[in-house]
């Protein structure tokens, strides 16, 4: 559907590059120069052609945001987190973004209600804000948070005395968004990045002491390892965790002796990988050493070399284990079977195991705020394509769940709604799994279809409920999900299929489930939008460079469709640290592997078909010029004018606007657009 108005044109500067003998040109690197006076100005031309081209559809867009704003609960609260006596609590308030956090005291339920902190204060003044690491003091007098106001992940920590209501003096700027409180609630720890935003170092603050007055706890110098730090459920450690893509390491500092050096619990081997969980004087340790889909083991808290580990959860190669939380009594360990996500509760007392039963065959679960570690109810998310949100309360002692809310949806009728899973086969005969969600009256005959991937970093995308998309499935576009490679979805293998020199695997794996739903005749041939962000995006832009012609539309969010340039640019943000996903372009063979796939590099005179690419100007993850290069190389070489749309939101980040009135604004867009390319509007 090409457009009337005419696109800006970022002029080619010659540029050539050679490395490994091999050349190549890139006459868009100059975009990447925030300083250079002609980039600003074009990403904003851009932005006003794609507000341009779209303006037709500002009714339509309109009628999206009403729509999705009146499935939304405006005036909301959460289900009460009970934590040292007190029920912590969010609520939504009609009219305003961001959450506020408030707790009211378990002696008296139906007492006052105390502020913890209200987001929207923190957001005045400012375009932009993510609040991360919201915590609480173990005396329950002070809470922490990290906050981002640009979007560019480089926090302000800030301090609030709850009861007195004073935001307390001291601040430290530039840091993580990661926190921990020591036993008395008289230290703070907390992490530092370095110029690649890679959070490397622990940090010690002194409430009521100037921040440069804090001491380094410690530094991680390897920069293929980034930091990750967290209390313990039961209070006693602080836990330290040196993580790369490979590999990880353990330390621990007594909660209770802050200013005690930290104690390396379980040191880094290259290869393994493995996360703990304290009980006592025993660790469980998720790992997998001789276990590709990692066995749990445990070992005593003073001998946790290798030797004295004890399975307790074997290794089996239909079943991968993902994480372990502890508690006084058991142990609960998230686990994939089948393509589907598990809960599986080990009784420590008595020893006993049980699968937690699930009423549908394809769902997702996301944890929950569990906080206290002396519990037997366990709480979790559960939700499918099909069923919204459900919190879950389960009793691990008489094996049974109480659904604590059901989060309503105006006008939803799940009975019109069917989701199905379907097997699409790869070219190397891989069965690929695709969830799918449409209308029961479309049962039969082929529809237009928004098909979703992403297939990186071992993440699985499941089969969860969103009341946004009904605004597409009641327009009769089916809503699919192709869970390739790459992806966690069927374990450790499945993601090793699908990076490094695998990493063709996902886009192949993407195609064939797209002729797998047109074959089975779920879907129009002419009637397909692909979607995907920032990982999802590489595979949006590699599968149409492999197959522009099954796709009538494209979104492509942050997406990271630059991948040679910037795995050869070790200044960037995770570039080290993502070697082990994409590949060392420094080295030949793997130089040579992510050229003939990264999408920029492959754009040619082919007919693509619709593209809207999205990108943030304050992106630490994907530079707001990759999408900016890429729109500028695919209008050069397409053929047939296809309308490519490029929007950078200048006061956002890798998650595009904030707040969720701006956040559904923005759905509502790209709704609108695919919408408009499937000819469904």
């Amino acid at each position: 559907m090409p457009s009337s108005h005419r696109p800006p044109i970022a002029a080619p500067r010659p540029l050539t590059l050679t490395i490994h003998a091999r050349t190549r040109e890139d006459p868009w690197a100059w975009l990447r120069d925030r300083e250079d006076p002609a980039v600003r100005p074009h990403l904003e031309a851009e932005n006003a052609h794609t507000d341009a081209v779209m303006a037709p559809t500002q009714p339509l867009q309109e009628q999206l945001y009403r729509e999705m704003l009146a499935r939304m609960r405006e005036d909301d609260e959460t289900v009460p987190v009970p934590d040292g006596g007190w029920s912590y609590g969010t609520r939504t308030i009609a009219g305003r973004s961001y959450a506020v956090h408030v707790r009211r005291s378990e002696a008296t339920a139906d007492g006052p209600e105390q502020l913890v902190l209200d987001e929207n204060a923190l957001a005045e003044g400012h375009p932009y804000l993510a609040v991360r690491a919201l915590v609480t003091s173990p005396d329950h007098r002070r809470v922490a948070w990290a906050a981002d106001t640009r979007g560019d992940e480089r926090y302000t920590l800030g301090i609030r005395d709850i009861a007195r209501g004073e935001v307390l003096p001291d601040v430290v700027e530039n840091a993580g968004a990661a926190l921990a409180w020591s036993a008395a609630g008289d230290h703070l720890f907390y992490l530092r990045q370095d110029d690649a935003r890679r959070p490397c170092e622990v940090w010690r603050h002194a409430l009521g002491t100037p921040p440069g007055d804090d001491v380094r706890v410690l530094h991680e110098p390897d920069e293929r390892f980034h930091v990750e730090l967290q209390r313990d459920r039961s209070g006693r450690f602080i836990v330290i965790t040196c993580e790369s893509r490979t590999s990880s390491e353990v330390h621990v500092v007594d909660a209770a002796t802050p200013c005690n050096p930290p104690r390396r619990l379980i040191p880094r081997r290259e290869g393994i990988e493995l996360s703990v969980a304290l009980h006592g004087e025993r660790v469980f340790i998720l790992h997998n050493d001789g276990a590709p889909e990692f066995e749990l083991s445990w070992a005593p808290l003073d001998a946790t070399d290798p030797h004295h580990w004890r399975p307790l959860l074997p290794h089996r190669e239909d079943t991968h284990l993902e994480r372990v939380e502890a508690f006084a009594d058991h142990l609960v360990v998230w686990l994939r079977r089948a393509g589907v996500p598990q809960l599986h509760v080990v009784d420590l007392a008595g020893d006993q195991h049980h699968d937690i039963g699930m009423p549908e065959p394809i769902y997702a679960l996301d944890p929950g705020p569990n906080r206290r570690f002396d519990t037997a109810v366990y709480r979790f998310y559960y939700s499918s394509m099909v069923t919204p949100l459900q919190v879950v309360d389960y009793d691990v002692r008489a094996r049974s769940w109480t659904v604590r809310k059901h989060y309503e949806v105006p006008g939803y009728d799940a009975g019109a709604l069917v989701t199905e899973r379907h097997l699409a086969t790869a070219p190397d005969g891989t069965a690929v799994p695709i969830s799918i969600v449409r209308r029961r009256c479309d049962v039969g005959r082929p529809q237009p279809l928004m098909l979703i991937g992403y297939g990186a970093y071992g993440r699985s995308i499941d089969a969860r409920f969103s009341s946004n998309r009904l605004s597409l499935v009641e327009r009769g576009v089916a809503v699919g999900i192709a869970h390739v490679r790459g992806g966690g979805e069927l374990g450790r293998a499945w993601y090793d299929g699908g990076r490094l020199l695998h990493k063709p695997n996902t886009f192949s794996d993407f195609v064939a489930a797209t002729r797998h739903l047109i074959a089975i005749g779920i879907a129009c041939p002419d009637r397909i939008a692909v979607h995907g962000g920032s990982a999802g995006g590489l595979l949006v832009g590699a599968v149409l460079n492999a197959a522009p012609d099954l796709y009538a539309a494209a979104v492509a969010d942050v997406p990271f469709v630059d991948v040679l340039n910037s795995m050869l640019d070790a200044t960037l943000p995770l570039t080290v640290i993502e070697r082990d996903e994409w590949g060392d372009p420094l080295l030949p063979e793997h130089y040579d592997a992510i050229a003939a796939w990264s999408p920029y590099e492959n754009v040619g005179p082919r007919r693509y078909p619709a593209v809207l690419a999205l990108a943030g100007w304050s992106d630490p993850r994907v530079g707001y010029w990759e999408a900016a290069k890429w729109v500028a190389r695919l209008r050069e070489l397409a053929v047939g004018e296809p309308e490519i749309l490029l929007r950078t939101h200048m006061g956002a980040g890798h998650g595009g606007p904030s707040g969720r009135y701006a956040a559904l604004a923005e759905t509502a867009f790209v709704f609108a657009f695919v919408l408009r390319q499937l000819g469904a509007a």
